[in-house]
């Protein structure tokens, strides 16, 4: 599996500021989260097996492999996790096919960071398979790299996507602005060392230090951005 990775960046903006922003998928630029959902309870309900709206809540936002391990255990499916992985990756790509809804402000985000040349990438916990369906909506265009959560060995909540988004970029962690929409994601970018905005879809993330809370991305430009950054003297 090849992920979309370029040549490091040369770093132009050493210790001045922003040098990168990365950016979560699902839910953060897209309202998918949904979608995971519905295609899980899809599968599971062929397999015999309601779940429990409760258990939603744990799910979100994390690696395929937690999600479905979990969803196994809780059920007592008789099914393996790669094959299950297999069937909900496969059902919600069916889903995507329908279209994809991009999340507000998301548009105008992305095309005003291009605009300026800011280093960009995409994080996920997705797989590449989901990415690359994904990025026929959200344009490969606006990215300088994309990472899928099957292409680490540990993925989020663990601060390896970010660590090696930001290497792959030449950025300083501490001086990349990320934004995530679950608590799996913000644990992830914060134990990197990145500054976090936070736009919470399923459940609330609370402010913290080094942390910032919207409601949208409407409220987020590349202004805000910088201002989350302090510069060095």
């Amino acid at each position: 599996m090849t992920s979309s990775i370029p040549a490091t960046i040369p770093r132009t903006a050493h210790g001045s500021g922003l040098q990168a922003v990365l950016l979560d998928m699902d839910g953060t630029l897209v309202d998918t989260e949904g979608f995971w959902w519905d295609a899980e309870v899809e599968v599971f309900a062929a397999l015999g097996h309601d779940l429990e709206e409760a258990w939603r809540q744990v799910v979100v936002g994390g690696p395929m492999t937690r999600s479905a391990g979990f969803l196994i255990a809780a059920t007592a499916a008789d099914i393996t996790l790669a094959e299950l992985t297999v069937l909900l990756n496969a059902k919600f790509v069916e889903r995507l096919e329908l279209g994809v809804p991009l999340m507000p402000g998301a548009r105008r985000l992305l095309t005003e960071l291009a605009a300026h040349g800011i280093p960009t990438g995409l994080v996920s916990a997705s797989h590449r398979t989901v990415i690359d369906r994904m990025l026929r909506s959200l344009g490969a265009e606006h990215f300088h790299f994309t990472l899928a959560g099957d292409e680490l060995e540990r993925t989020k909540p663990h601060p390896d996507p970010y660590l090696t988004a930001a290497a792959r970029l030449g950025a300083e962690p501490s001086r990349c602005a990320v934004l995530e929409d679950t608590v799996t994601g913000v644990v992830s970018a914060e134990a990197a060392g990145c500054r976090v905005v936070a736009v919470p879809s399923v459940s609330p993330i609370e402010p913290a230090a080094g942390r910032t809370v919207v409601e949208s991305l409407e409220e987020v430009d590349l202004a805000f951005l910088r201002s989350l950054i302090m510069v060095e003297h």
